[in-house]
């Protein structure tokens, strides 16, 4: 099969490629006005505050070298929290503390780690080795996620998020990123996780891959994903769209992950959601698209 062949099938299937995706869906559906509140984590809670979407606390907030010696202090009485870059990308320079281990910090992979070392990781995030085009960047303490008890069996060491692209306020596609030993415990497919396809009707996974491969099996629990049924779908479904209407974008990905205690929690959000999510679903995106233009027009 030559690659005009390959092109013509995926034109077939309706798989959204990347020029279309840069041109068409970021450049003409989402407002440049509109980035800030997606671009910083910090922006993106405080939105989700004002909609009243669930999302993790913040801790604490440290914008410059001078303000780390305040660290000891945020981290006082916290047992596990996370360290985060305010405009990251890719799950980059995020550090996961699970709980104490005397003085020190313990991380999900059975880490020791020192209070310098949170210094120095923190230090990083604020010069910018972590962020969007490497600018000098703020470092956000927030709240641990502590996944769901379904999540045990096929999930590595991290915590799950479930990504739902949505096309004018309509969810068009959503996948289960499930972490595995090769990406360190973290829900990022370009690292080694897991993407499960969701139905979008029922939020029960159909299909799955790694590393654009097939996978029925996780490869480090030795559990079946298929058939997997997600909690709170309907939940994520509403969340999603509230978040996404205020946000006002017509092509965004939203992720949400499912805290033990609290239910659905909005992570973040993502004016440029990559095209993997159609490999884990088997479907193309502007198939889907398609779908939605025709409900909406339908709509009196």
């Amino acid at each position: 099969m030559n690659w005009w062949t390959r092109f013509e099938r995926l034109r077939q299937l309706g798989v959204l490629g990347m020029n279309c995706r840069n041109t068409w869906c970021i450049l003409d559906l989402n407002p440049r006005a509109r980035f800030p509140l997606v671009d910083g984590k910090l922006q993106t809670a405080d939105l989700c505050r004002r909609i009243k979407v669930p999302t993790p606390e913040i801790y604490g907030l440290l914008s410059s070298h001078s303000a780390l010696r305040r660290l000891p202090e945020l981290l006082v009485g916290r047992t596990d929290f996370v360290l985060k870059p305010n405009h990251g990308a890719a799950g980059r320079g995020v550090l996961v503390i699970i709980g104490r281990d005397g003085r020190g910090f313990l991380r999900n992979n059975g880490d020791h780690l020192e209070l310098d070392d949170l210094s120095q990781q923190a230090s990083e995030i604020i010069s910018g080795l972590y962020s969007l085009g490497g600018r000098a960047d703020e470092l956000l303490i927030q709240q641990r996620v502590v996944p769901d008890s379904t999540f045990e069996r096929i999930a590595f060491q991290g915590t799950p998020d479930v990504r739902v692209v949505l096309y004018k306020h309509v969810p068009a596609l959503a996948m289960l990123r499930l972490p595995t030993r090769n990406s360190q415990g973290r829900a990022n497919l370009h690292q080694g996780a897991i993407g499960a396809g969701i139905d979008m009707a029922t939020g029960i996974v159909h299909r799955a891959a790694c590393q654009n491969r097939r996978v029925d099996i996780h490869p480090d629990t030795g559990e079946t994903i298929l058939g997997f049924q997600v909690p709170y779908w309907s939940d994520i479904l509403a969340l999603a769209c509230r978040a996404s209407k205020a946000i006002d974008m017509g092509y965004l990905g939203v992720d949400i992950v499912i805290d033990r205690r609290q239910g659905p929690l909005l992570l973040e959000a993502n004016a440029r959601p990559g095209l993997a999510i159609q490999i884990a679903n088997g479907q193309g995106l502007l198939q889907r698209f398609a779908d939605i233009d025709r409900q909406l027009e339908s709509i009196p």
